[in-house]
């Protein structure tokens, strides 16, 4: 972790609600590396680890429900506009963005949901949502759902990597790369994936 970091998380529980809220609004750091390294690091025990779950969480769904106020303050063709903009420049293609509102569209629960375990589009998706006009207690119930399970899945990791013995740091690295590697090819599949069964259909008559 950079100075500027551990000096945040020196604050306590106050730091580590500002980064996991920090981290809705510009994934920096992403959010796996940094519940990765909560759980190694400041998580001594397990009722420490159930507080920073719900600290992490809570700050997280403040963070999508920031963005779901931005989308249903500016309007759909605003927010459209802004993500086309700007979108290239924190890895949110447009094209990808506008795929998922339109599946929002249709099933506004399901991809809430599933939101949460795509790279980025957790963080910036809610704009869509709130443009939309969304009714707001299924997505914010859903999304809550989808940021508890990803921050358990990644705190209970580094906390079980604490004391094995091993290089933690080492384990967590190959960690990050494995779900950046399937984050990789969910997003390649959600981009290609007409295409692909397209030529397959073809291939197989």
């Amino acid at each position: 972790m950079t100075d500027p970091l551990s000096a945040i998380l020196g604050l306590g529980l106050l730091g580590v609600a500002c980064l996991a809220f920090t981290e809705k609004i510009l994934p920096l750091p992403p959010s796996h590396v940094l519940l990765l390294f909560l759980g190694m690091t400041a998580a001594p025990d397990l009722s420490r680890l159930t507080v920073l779950l719900l600290v992490t969480t809570l700050s997280a769904i403040t963070g999508c429900l920031v963005w779901y106020g931005v989308g249903r303050r500016i309007g759909l063709d605003r927010a459209d506009r802004l993500v086309e903009r700007f979108g290239k420049y924190v890895c949110l293609r447009y094209a990808t963005y506008a795929r998922l509102g339109e599946a929002y569209r249709r099933h506004h629960i399901r991809v809430s949901l599933l939101a949460q375990f795509i790279p980025t589009v957790r963080n910036y998706l809610p704009i869509a949502a709130g443009a939309l006009r969304l009714p707001l207690l299924p997505f914010a119930a859903t999304t809550l759902l989808g940021a508890t399970l990803w921050n358990t899945g990644f705190l209970i990791t580094g906390y079980l990597m604490r004391g094995s013995g091993r290089d933690s740091y080492a384990i967590g690295f190959r960690i990050i790369v494995i779900v950046v590697a399937l984050e990789a090819t969910f997003m390649l599949a959600l981009r290609y994936g007409s295409a692909w069964r397209r030529g397959i259909r073809l291939l197989f008559g």
